[in-house]
């Protein structure tokens, strides 16, 4: 586990299972990120834009290797992401509440990425 500021104070990030819907967690996460001034990324192969920005269909295609990866997917979905990142050599995942299970902490922390779980909208100021 990682204390949340180490992870508030890195500045690109990325919301995996961003989406276009306003009253889901995915939306809400990625527009208090940008207002907050982070470079963040949409990550989601069901759309093409959220917020009026570019939506990617996965980690790899952005145009830069975030240093932080919002998880806001099921556990089944969280398992090729977190493969995808290790990959990428992001360091650090924060898993929103129920996008986790014990198998996926454990393969993240095996990949030696550093985790906190909890909701980021409660920790960003």
């Amino acid at each position: 586990m990682c204390d949340n500021q180490i992870m508030l104070d890195k500045k690109i990030w990325a919301v995996v299972g961003a989406t276009e819907n306003p009253e889901k967690f995915g939306n809400k996460i990625y527009r208090r990120l940008k207002e907050r001034g982070y470079e963040v990324y949409a990550v989601n192969p069901m759309y093409e834009s959220v917020d009026g920005d570019a939506c990617y269909s996965c980690l790899s295609e952005l145009p830069k290797v975030p240093e932080v990866i919002d998880m806001v997917v099921s556990p089944k979905r969280a398992l090729p992401a977190i493969e995808e990142a290790a990959r990428l050599g992001v360091k650090y995942i924060w898993f929103q509440p129920h996008t986790y299970d014990d198998e996926v902490l454990r393969f993240a922390e095996e990949q030696g990425i550093e985790i906190v779980l909890g909701c980021v909208l409660v920790a960003l100021p």
